[in-house]
């Protein structure tokens, strides 16, 4: 994808920024909750590491989808379903860096392709979405919070956080169950991905809930 440039540039970065937040509390939260659970604390030493590169993974993938949002609105267009092939096609070059930064531990992961796509095609059309709202709406000084305040009503805002965190969540537990553990630890596999899941489906409805309270106060 190009360079960003053009109006709506720095407010896509804005919005990329506050997402970033997002997802690095929101593995903060995971990891921790995952931590009180004794049994599967064998495998969260594994599973653990690929969190935090996978967060840093999709903070960059998103950032695709905000710039994509920036680039329709400026050129009048509409995001459509090209736009979404475009950034599923462009996140598989990011998915080869985490990839690569995996491969030196001692846990190898297979993208699961067949899995993950129809998982990450519907969120990305979810924030493109979200984005576009925001970014369309985005007017005058104001900064990122006026810009979601002015787009949503508070409960539809979390309720849409909520399905964008709930995707993401699908997509860990399918890379999760990737993860090519010690033999001993095999076992544990399904029932460490089931517990991710729930755990972070948990978090996530929290979460929404908590960057609900920041940016409407209510």
């Amino acid at each position: 994808m190009a360079q960003w440039s053009g109006a709506g540039a720095s407010r896509a970065r804005g919005l990329a920024r506050l997402n970033g937040r997002v997802l690095r509390l929101y593995d903060r939260r995971t990891v921790a909750a995952l931590r009180s659970n004794a049994p599967l604390g064998a495998v969260l030493q594994h599973i653990e590491p690929m969190l935090a590169l996978n967060v840093a993974k999709e903070v960059r993938k998103d950032a695709l989808v905000f710039q994509a949002a920036a680039e329709a609105i400026s050129s009048g267009a509409v995001a459509s379903v090209t736009t979404v092939q475009r950034v599923l096609e462009a996140s598989r070059n990011i998915d080869q860096d985490f990839l690569s930064s995996v491969g030196s531990f001692p846990v190898r992961v297979v993208i699961r392709y067949e899995e993950i796509l129809p998982l990450r095609r519907r969120r990305i059309e979810r924030m493109l979405e979200a984005a576009c709202r925001i970014l369309g709406s985005w007017t005058g000084a104001g900064g990122v919070r006026d810009a979601i305040r002015s787009s949503y009503a508070p409960s539809e805002f979390e309720t849409a956080l909520n399905e964008v965190l709930r995707l993401y969540t699908q997509e860990v537990r399918v890379l999760s169950r990737a993860v090519r553990l010690p033999l001993l630890l095999v076992p544990l596999r399904e029932l460490a991905a089931q517990r991710l899941s729930d755990v972070m489906t948990d978090v996530g409805a929290r979460l929404a809930r908590d960057v609900r309270l920041a940016t409407y106060g209510t």
